[in-house]
């Protein structure tokens, strides 16, 4: 869909409030830009609403669940409160337990940690490597990339027909991809993995900040996804979800907190009797003010309506890709095909250049924050550039310009404003017509501006 039909067919709402927005970078070339912030996708801008949220209480942070003082109490309440709005924001069940961890990475993790013994686990090699990685104690089969949503399915449906012995399995799947920012059909891989008596996870980080996630209607058993990539600062990020893998699981860290009960025995040694609640696996001090901000961020994004934030991606999706169709030399990366619904995640590479030469010149001579490289999802971008899979990404400028086996990944969402994306636009197409205006080098494995 063009952009005129999109922004025709949609009610486009202005972009949300982000610290950030009117701050000035120097130019290599001379002068100062506003700042044109499109790598959400590695770490999106904190929403104004959720720094201000923060600052208010920042006066009144004490203890969380160890004191009798004032504080302390306030704190405990906000950290509860903060556990249920993210259930609500999540639209959890009733039995499930919202664990407050570092990141998806961590979540992820910890899941994997409690997964019962002889679990299997099921994931495709286009995860990125939070979900691809964390499984070294389990069987893993690593599924090949599907070509289309349907082929997904059956690709999990034949594997876990076959798997044997026949027990515990566990299949784990993004609902966004941070590579082509394509949406993938969690319902019904869902489906097919409780139909064939498995267990899913979803790995909502690229997909909560764009698109309402629903634990319900998905029919997820659980969903992870971290703070930093949902308009919230600091390091936090939940894993929620069905209770009894994680309740009957040995604490994922040992300490205060976690524990209900220790006693030392007359032999010398220490019984612990631990929570069986989401405390269970909070061990030691809660980054309190994390998960209020992670709280925060839902309740501003379900305040500012999705529909409203879904229709406004997508107009800004559109303007992008139509941009970007208008130049032959680049290539946008994807799996499932041109019309396939995205959120505003586009790589790209474009015929001529080293990826990392481009990224640097977006920055140092228009402004422009992108990404480079492999994505922490070096399979996939592997598969989608057709490369070996021994191939290692290279970054950098070689001499000529020449290629690499990386990508250019532009990111964005409730805070970008029309211009971020007009200039990013403008800018890839007057680098191609017209080349970098600066010599660059590398330096520690990253292309830089040569100041020399």
């Amino acid at each position: 869909m063009s952009v005129t039909a999109v922004a025709a067919d949609q009610s486009v709402c202005a972009p949300l409030p982000v610290l950030g927005r009117d701050v000035t970078v120097p130019l290599v070339t001379g002068g100062e830009v506003t700042y044109a912030a499109l790598d959400y996708a590695a770490s999106t801008p904190a929403l104004q609403r959720v720094w201000d949220d923060v600052a208010a209480y920042a006066p009144y942070y004490g203890s969380v669940h160890r004191g009798a003082g004032y504080l302390s109490q306030l704190s405990t309440d906000l950290f509860e409160n903060s556990r249920a709005a993210v259930a609500e924001f999540l639209d959890c069940r009733e039995a499930d337990q919202v664990v407050f961890t570092r990141s998806t990475t961590d979540s992820l993790n910890l899941l994997a940690a409690a997964l019962p013994a002889g679990c299997q686990v099921f994931v495709f090699e286009t995860e990125h490597h939070a979900s691809l990685l964390p499984w070294g104690n389990a069987r893993v089969t690593y599924l090949d990339a599907p070509r289309t949503p349907g082929e997904a399915v059956t690709t999990l449906e034949r594997a876990l027909a076959d798997r044997d012995p026949y027990g515990p399995a566990l299949v784990c799947v993004t609902g966004a991809s941070n590579v082509t920012g394509e949406l993938w059909p969690v319902r019904e891989l869902a489906a097919a993995a409780h139909a064939h008596g498995a267990r899913i996870v979803l790995d909502a980080a690229q997909l909560a900040p764009h698109h309402p996630v629903s634990v319900r209607d998905l029919d997820v058993d659980w969903v992870a996804f971290s703070g930093h990539k949902l308009y919230a600062p600091f390091g936090s990020g939940v894993l929620a979800g069905r209770a009894d893998w994680l309740r009957e699981a040995e604490p994922y860290l040992a300490g205060g907190g976690a524990s209900r009960k220790v006693a030392r025995r007359a032999d010398g040694g220490v019984d612990v009797e631990w929570h069986t609640t989401a405390a269970r696996h909070e061990a030691g001090s809660p980054n309190v003010i994390g998960v209020y901000a992670i709280a925060s961020a839902c309740k501003a994004l379900a305040e500012a309506g999705f529909d409203d934030l879904v229709a406004r991606e997508r107009y800004l999706v559109a303007k992008v890709r139509e941009g970007l169709a208008g130049v032959p030399e680049v290539k946008v990366l994807s799996l499932f095909g041109d019309e396939a619904p995205r959120v505003g995640v586009i790589s790209f590479v474009v015929r001529g250049w080293n990826s990392s030469h481009f990224a640097a010149a977006l920055s140092a001579e228009y402004g422009i924050g992108v990404r480079d490289g492999l994505f922490c999802a070096h399979p996939l971008v592997r598969t989608l550039l057709g490369g070996d899979p021994q191939d290692v990404g290279e970054c950098g400028a070689p001499d000529g310009g020449t290629t690499s086996l990386n990508a250019i990944r532009a990111s964005f969402g409730a805070g970008t404003p029309d211009e971020h994306v007009d200039r990013f636009v403008r800018a890839v197409k007057e680098l191609v017509r017209d080349g970098a205006r600066w010599k660059y080098r590398t330096e520690d494995g990253r292309c830089v501006p040569d100041r020399g």
